[in-house]
């Protein structure tokens, strides 16, 4: 048996380094391997052996749109933004992070209906950049769900704290001398909270959804006696005082309106649900879009209640609704705020969970991580192996890790993605559907990125003035002459994003400006992620797409001749 084994483990040791040998040609070979949204639709998504379940409806995923959005935006980074960026003016943050969520949610809704998968931006990209992009979408995406969950469930910890009338929450955590600082409290309490909906996360998506809208259905309740009691109790001179509307001016508030972003990442689970929503032409705009515009509504009105209560150079880091309460004098309404926001953190969580989990399976389809974590549970209808790996990930995360050593990693990860998938609207719809030439559509998506970097050198810089008019103007023009003079002949699909391609256009604009106002330290950790992931699919996974796509259409020879099973290429 040793010796079976021992020669078991030489002969893949040899492959495995004949694999490596052969990397330079998988790589031109896979990298820009696309698939037609009707492979991803049918044959990829068979891999995953069980369908998942069609039940949800459009008020299904409303519901989850909107709780998996407005717990993580109020209670997590409103305060912080507010105490160390944009001042009161935190509202106006929320409006322009909103402005940019609702033009990438626009983006997001056309791809959801033409290719309804649980892959999210990761199949978007996929069958429009090939291979390489979306895998590298879809590792950004599965850190930053990862690590937002992680700082989420801390959150919870806080405000649970608040509800039973504690003022400091590192008290229900667990110090442990000698580990770096941010890294040396340990939170039991959030790692239960992720099993435990790890756990249900596994048993049905139809029940947890109907579990997600009973507290979101609450949750808007209770939003609105936070608002109500703000602006009754609050004063309008803590608008303007000390230091005006604006303390830090227009940097603070643009500073803010990035930090801000990660709030918005809610409605890309949405997405992700494709696969299990009734009539997705109809449910998957009306959930995507219409949950962006009613948190956005509930974010402005949150922000400026909490800035009325409390000046906000007094704002608590921690549990900041809770602490404005109790400054107020509302101690009972502080512990009732605590208990509501830990409410509101539970569904944020479900949601957030939910999609990760559907990411991770769809990339186990293609064959880029493992594939058993690729299977849905037959009974259950659930990608169960992804959903219990990443809850493991995430309550690891959620022991260790201060919620600061993350928000804006989370933040870079979610703008790129809404990025490239804004770029790759407008290259499917311009040139894949609409068979136009790509060196057009190059050129535009390429002087707009320019510009929109030109427009953030001049701001960073802040002498130089005359660059914002330069190459705002820029942007403006080439956007129009690109509308003039390339023609979108393609067929027009069950929902097109209206006046194309401008709201691309702006979407990529904003997600390259709010981008560069985060700080070094952000960028740096994001090029150690991007090198490990790029190792990863260097070393395992372009040989992992390789070798079953070479399987399958050596099959498809020999049992069902099918040159639908030819994977395409970029035409560039």
């Amino acid at each position: 048996m040793a010796t079976i084994q021992s020669t078991h483990n030489k002969a893949f040791f040899f492959n495995y380094v004949h694999s490596l040998c052969e990397t330079p040609h998988r790589l031109r070979k896979r990298m820009l391997a696309t698939w037609t949204p009707d492979q991803e639709l049918d044959q990829v998504r068979l891999r995953s052996g069980a369908d998942m379940k069609r039940k949800l409806t459009w008020y299904d995923l409303v519901a989850l749109g909107i709780g998996g959005m407005l717990g993580v935006g109020v209670f997590v980074t409103t305060g912080p933004v507010a105490r160390n960026n944009s001042g009161p003016s935190v509202f106006i943050s929320y409006i322009i992070a909103g402005i940019s969520a609702l033009l990438s949610s626009l983006c997001y809704t056309e791809f959801s209906v033409q290719i309804p998968v649980a892959g999210g931006a990761f199949s978007y990209l996929r069958v429009t950049f090939g291979e390489f992009v979306g895998y590298f979408a879809g590792a950004n995406i599965l850190m930053e769900y990862v690590l937002s969950n992680a700082a989420v469930a801390r959150s919870f910890t806080e405000y649970l704290c608040s509800a039973f009338g504690v003022s400091d929450s590192n008290s229900w955590r667990v110090e442990v001398h000698g580990l770096l600082e941010g890294y040396n409290n340990l939170d039991f309490t959030a790692v239960a909270l992720v099993l435990l909906l790890t756990l249900c996360l596994c048993h049905s998506t139809k029940e947890s959804s109907i579990l997600n809208l009973l507290m979101t259905i609450f949750h808007v309740i209770f939003f609105g006696f936070i608002i109500i009691v703000g602006f009754c109790n609050g004063k309008v001179d803590n608008l303007v005082k000390p230091g005006g509307l604006a303390p830090n001016g227009i940097k603070g508030v643009l500073d803010g309106a990035a930090i801000v972003y990660f709030s918005y990442i809610g409605y890309d689970s949405v997405s992700t649900l494709a696969e299990e929503t009734q009539n997705p032409p109809v449910s998957l705009p009306v959930g995507i879009v219409g949950s962006v515009l009613i948190v956005s509504a509930l974010y402005c009105l949150m922000a400026l209640a909490l800035c009325m209560m409390v000046p906000y150079n007094q704002i608590a880091k921690n549990a900041s609704y809770s602490m404005a309460f109790q400054k107020i004098g509302w101690r009972w309404a502080g512990n009732v705020v605590g208990a509501g926001a830990s409410l509101g953190i539970v569904a944020s969580l479900l949601v957030a969970m939910l999609g990760q989990a559907r990411y991770l399976c769809v990339i186990g389809r293609a064959r880029l991580v493992p594939s058993w974590l690729a299977k849905v549970h037959p009974s259950t209808g659930t990608p169960l192996n992804a959903t219990l790996f990443l809850g493991l990930c995430t309550a690891s995360i959620a022991l260790f890790t201060d919620l600061d050593i993350v928000i804006e990693m989370i933040s870079i990860g979610t703008l790129l993605v809404f990025y490239l998938v804004a770029n790759a609207l407008i290259y499917r719809k311009y040139v894949i559907t609409s068979k136009n030439p790509p060196f057009r559509t190059l050129s535009f998506l390429f002087l707009l990125t320019t510009s929109a970097i030109g427009f953030s050198i001049s701001w960073k810089l802040k002498q130089q003035w005359w660059g914002l008019p330069l190459f705002g103007g820029i942007m403006i023009t080439i956007t129009a002459f690109f509308q003039f003079k390339v023609p979108c002949l393609g067929q027009p699909s069950e929902w097109s994003v209206p006046f194309m391609p401008w709201p691309a256009a702006i979407s990529i604009f904003l997600n390259v400006f709010l981008t560069t106002t985060l700080k070094m330290l952000s960028f740096q950790r994001f090029a150690i992620w991007a090198c490990l992931i790029t190792v990863f699919y260097v070393l395992y996974g372009v040989h992992s797409t390789f070798e079953a796509e070479e399987m399958e259409m050596e099959m498809a020879v020999h049992e069902v001749p099918n040159p639908s099973f030819q994977p395409t290429k970029l035409d560039v």
